[in-house]
């Protein structure tokens, strides 16, 4: 028999593994939220545009992202399966019609342009038009209910928090949007469009505030009122607040800076609140449901050695197509 020796009994370096990968986890949540999100904002605001140039600008400032940005989804569903499995099959068994909505709603979202660029006749690319709305705006949805479930430990399909959480993130998958297509437009379409950041930024965050309401009123075993919760909170304020002077600065570079801050105070907040749990409807915590040491190192090891490449890849792909889209440029 093999001796691993202390690494099949020691976690790496002596690091706190568990902690470390919970973390993990929610980062790489945070990474679809951001970088998806835009994607999903830029949809919900085609449902704007009329004039078919716009439309054709619009698909083309994400035609080379969308679906590079959705492997963050995969990784996500990786690394909990990977890292947490009894979380991973507790989750998908008490949401499994909420994760065919959401796979389902990224399926819409990713096959509509495609179908929409295939013929020009009116009634056609009106359906698909709608099509790519409804998708880029259901998915973002239904991943705000997921998580809202999964924090306050709800196992129906459809509550007030989780509608209230999924609205939210659909008023920030269009903050991003915003501020994307800010960097990626020009003229008359930018101005316009930037005109729809202020109202997204004023409904997330009294969307969140009603939430946090919620959570202070029915909630009290969350926690939210420890100090690092109410810092994220404070976070939330002060990124906002950048976000709208930028905006008005016409710093739309800047104005996108803020919206990875806005994302992943969300997401921090999410995992801060959920900690020491990993699945509060079965009353696992992260020590309950983390795999064993030996596994976990060896996931750790090839973890630290792929990120980086992933990292690369997205650096390289996002810096090949910086810049605004160009008269002509079309999403095919």
């Amino acid at each position: 028999m093999t001796d691993y020796g202390a690494f099949a009994t020691d976690p790496l370096f002596g690091l706190p593994l568990e902690e470390l990968w919970f973390g993990l986890v929610f980062f790489i949540l945070g990474m679809f939220l951001f970088l998806d999100g835009f994607d999903f904002g830029v949809g919900a605001l085609f449902a704007t545009r009329e004039d078919e140039a716009e439309r054709e600008t619009l698909l083309a400032a994400i035609g080379p992202f969308w679906d590079g940005n959705e492997v963050w989804l995969v990784v996500f569903g990786g690394a909990l399966f990977a890292a947490f499995p009894a979380v991973y099959a507790n989750l998908f068994s008490r949401h499994y019609l909420l994760m065919f909505a959401i796979l389902g709603a990224l399926i819409l979202r990713g096959l509509a342009p495609e179908m929409y660029e295939q013929r020009h006749d009116e009634t056609w690319q009106t359906w698909w038009g709608r099509s790519f709305v409804a998708g880029s705006v259901s998915a973002p949805f239904f991943l705000g209910v997921f998580t809202a479930h999964w924090l306050l430990g709800i196992d129906s399909l459809v509550s007030i928090p989780g509608v209230v959480v999924g609205l939210a993130v659909v008023a920030l998958t269009v903050v991003a949007g915003v501020g994307f297509l800010g960097m990626k437009t020009r003229g008359a379409l930018r101005r316009d469009i930037v005109g729809y950041g202020p109202k997204a930024i004023g409904a997330y965050l009294a969307l969140v505030v009603a939430t946090l309401v919620y959570l202070v009123v029915f909630r009290t075993d969350i926690g939210l009122l420890a100090p690092l919760p109410l810092a994220l909170v404070v976070v939330t304020l002060v990124a906002a607040g950048g976000y709208l002077a930028t905006l008005r600065a016409e710093r739309y570079t800047l104005a996108f800076g803020t919206v990875p801050i806005l994302v992943f105070a969300l997401v921090a907040l999410v995992a801060v609140l959920l900690f020491p749990l990993a699945d509060p409807a079965a009353g696992l915590t992260v020590s309950d449901a983390i795999i064993s040491i030996l596994p976990l190192n060896i996931l750790s090891v090839a973890s630290a050695l792929l990120l980086p490449l992933v990292f690369t890849y997205f650096g390289i792909l996002y810096s090949t197509f910086s810049g605004p889209i160009e008269t002509g440029e079309s999403y095919s």
